[in-house]
């Protein structure tokens, strides 16, 4: 299991390098079903994983003028904010078990699990239906203009769900960037992945009080997500990127319900308690 979860490790990267997004939402399953890590600790591994990666991302888009560095720091404010709070002061108040409905007990675990698998399938809705349709026609070609009150409110919402998944939620910010900063798409892509990186290495920090960390597993699974950005970066030359990442959301959908199904339906701490 150990092997492939390393291979599966690498394949966050690339998709990472290939598609500007989507990765994150593996790193969590990776970790849980994988390498037997707790899913509450499995959402702190993976702001670390996902930040480190997206960081090592953003310099080639960086260098190719692909990055809004003023649209990064007003989104990203609130995002970071949002996601240090949720981690160093929400999640650890989440009782466990959560709560009960007749004899089905929802484990912290479980209700984490669900919370993910949820945004999973909302991912998956937004990749299979492809961004370009809606949202290039939305690009403006004039001075760009912030909505500032829906920057910061998106900004705050994807910085709580980071929070509380550890996914890096590119396919949230993507949008919001093009409708309500007026960034081309390309920007927009690399753009998200320097918020991503800052919220999620800062909002790491916040874990860092409440659990104890294997550096080891963190260092080798991050060193193989950022080795696959980079053949990542590499396929994206010569692959159809939309295709690739509508495959890659039918992908993202199969996993979400299997999640879902695992955890509420097939799990047997559902009837007691753990996970």
């Amino acid at each position: 299991m150990e092997i492939i979860g390393y291979f599966a490790s690498m394949l966050i990267g690339v998709s990472l390098g290939l598609i500007g997004g989507g990765g994150s939402i593996l790193t969590v399953p990776v970790l849980v079903y994988l390498f037997d890590v707790d899913p509450v600790r499995a959402t702190a591994y993976s702001l670390f994983i996902v930040g480190a990666t997206s960081l090592v991302g953003t310099y080639p888009k960086y260098r190719d003028g692909m990055v809004n560095l003023k649209t990064a720091i007003i989104f990203g404010i609130p995002a970071i904010l949002a996601v240090y709070a949720t981690r160093a002061f929400l999640v650890p108040m989440i009782p466990n078990p959560a709560f009960s409905i007749g004899s089905f007990v929802v484990s912290k675990a479980m209700l984490m699990m669900g919370i993910f698998a949820t945004l999973m399938v909302f991912a998956s809705y937004s990749m299979i239906r492809g961004k370009k349709s809606g949202l290039e026609e939305k690009e403006s070609d004039g001075p760009q203009k912030f909505n500032y009150p829906m920057i910061l409110m998106e900004g705050a919402v994807v910085g709580i769900l980071t929070g509380l998944v550890g996914a890096g939620g590119g396919f949230l910010i993507i949008p919001a960037l093009v409708l309500f900063s007026k960034l081309p798409m390309k920007q927009a892509v690399g753009t998200s992945l320097l918020i991503i990186a800052a919220k999620s290495l800062i909002g790491f920090t916040g874990d860092l009080s409440h659990y104890e960390m294997d550096w080891t597993l963190l260092g080798i699974i991050t060193a193989l997500a950022i080795a696959g950005i980079f053949i990542g970066n590499r396929l994206s030359r010569n692959v159809d990127g939309e295709k690739l990442k509508k495959a890659f959301g039918w992908f993202v959908l199969v996993m979400g319900i299997y999640i879902l199904i695992k955890e509420l339906v097939l799990n047997p701490a559902a009837a007691g308690m753990g996970h």
